[in-house]
């Protein structure tokens, strides 16, 4: 049988993971999904569905990776037969799909990082995003961040993941806490704070608002994929994992707020409120752009310093995803891991190719994979631990954690609350993928 591999330690587990949980989608998606959302109340309703829905599901995953100590596809299969190894199927599939835009995104932001370094982000922002986003360009950037995440991959799971995250991860939270410092001193930060800090709590009860902090909140801390299954899976059989989630989901929203420190500052700042409000991609690589090239070399240094968070936050994203993908080439062919990590890199490197030729298809997989299947799967995971698997679930999760009636609460909230908020969201997902299949094939 071929060696799975193993954490060498909790702080690497943990930071793995919250690399893993910790990309884009808070750095800036959470600032775009605040926008829309009406600001502070938005924030107040995504720290609620984290708490009640996040959580829960972040927790299901962990058992069942732990117990299993399989990826997806084995890991469902053992919990529920072959009738279940299509849900792990479907997990896979999903961080396949995922992965295969995300990285073109991870391309963009590299080639701009690289453009601040070099000084050589020209004054019309849109036209130089219109030459990276698509084309040669863009197929080469998109494939160099497939070739890290292969590398980092390849070298296993103490040697590779925890080795870079423990490097990687601290750097990002320094690089953010410097950018919202930085942020604190803009001249136009205090609206941005005040739309951000200062709730208006009838904007709680819209229905946008509610079905965007939970679609948020589910997205931010990357369930439903089986990412948190694979890191689980190499796992030792023993501590208290509803502290690991807790941590996880605590770290993973306070990169998310503290994102938010740095970003509705610069938003309004730079009076990108529109921008905001019409494409988040837009505004993260067009205006903000446009907006630091007014500072001068201060500005030089703060993109540099602003996309090499960004970069950061996809690159460890990128590799959980790729993860998820190669544990289980691993577990379900026999293949070795070297073999898993180039061969399933590779199929999504070309996979990542229509993406890097049209912007539009990248919205599109997003809204249908990065949204709806990610939702549907958290749906149906709740069920299946919630339903079919609560016993030895439960049993689980109490060795290493001894409290019954938190046990108990957490199987009621996965057969309750965590459905019903889990189905709302994946209906307005599915709502959404006719303007993106339009903006697609128009």
């Amino acid at each position: 049988m071929v060696q799975r591999g193993a954490w060498g330690s909790n702080v690497g587990f943990i930071l793995a993971a919250v690399g893993g949980a910790v990309g884009l989608g808070n750095l800036w998606g959470f600032a775009y999904s605040a926008s829309q959302g009406g600001g502070a109340a938005f924030v107040v309703l995504y720290f609620v569905f984290v708490l009640v829905v996040g959580v829960p599901v972040l927790t299901a995953e962990l058992v069942i990776g732990r117990h299993t100590k399989r990826s997806p596809i084995a890991a469902l299969g053992q919990v529920g037969g072959a009738r279940l190894k299509w849900v792990g199927l479907m997990f896979v599939l999903v961080g396949f799909g995922i992965l295969s835009f995300y990285s073109v995104i991870m391309g963009w932001t590299g080639r701009l990082l690289v453009d601040f370094i070099r000084g050589s982000v020209p004054e019309d922002t849109t036209a130089h995003f219109a030459a990276i986003s698509e084309g040669t360009g863009a197929i080469v950037a998109h494939l160099v961040g497939m070739l890290l995440t292969i590398l980092v991959i390849s070298r296993g799971v103490q040697r590779g993941i925890e080795r870079v995250s423990v490097v990687l991860m601290p750097t990002l939270f320094l690089l953010i806490a410097a950018l919202a410092v930085w942020a604190s001193t803009l001249s136009g930060g205090g609206p941005g704070y005040a739309f951000y800090l200062h709730p208006d709590l009838s904007r709680i009860f819209h229905t946008e608002t509610i079905t965007g902090a939970a679609g948020q909140a589910f997205f931010s801390l990357s369930l439903g994929m089986g990412a948190m299954i694979t890191y689980a899976s190499y796992l030792p059989g023993h501590g208290n994992l509803p502290a690991k989630a807790a941590i996880i989901a605590l770290s993973d929203t306070l990169v998310a707020f503290v994102g938010g420190l740095v970003t509705f500052p610069v938003i309004f700042h730079f009076g990108l409120q529109q921008q905001v409000s019409d494409s988040a991609i837009g505004a993260l690589f067009i205006a903000v752009p446009r907006g630091l090239l007014s500072l001068g070399g201060a500005g030089q240094v703060v993109g540099i310093v602003f996309f090499s968070a960004l970069y950061i936050a996809a690159l460890t994203s990128a590799i959980s995803l790729l993860e998820v993908v190669s544990s289980a080439a691993i577990d379900s062919l026999g293949w070795t891991r070297a073999r898993a990590g180039w061969l399933g890199g590779g199929a999504i490197a070309l996979a990542g190719i229509p993406g890097a030729l049209s912007s539009d298809w990248v919205g599109f997989l997003f809204q249908l994979v990065g949204q709806a299947f990610l939702v549907f799967g958290g749906l149906l995971l709740a069920v299946i631990v919630g339903y079919l698997w609560k016993d030895a679930a439960r049993a689980e999760l109490l060795s290493g954690f001894r409290s019954p009636a938190l046990a108990t609460a957490w199987i009621w909230l996965l057969r309750t609350v965590v459905p019903l908020m889990l189905a709302v969201t994946l209906y307005f997902a599915v709502l959404a993928l006719g303007p993106a299949a339009k903006a697609l094939f128009s």
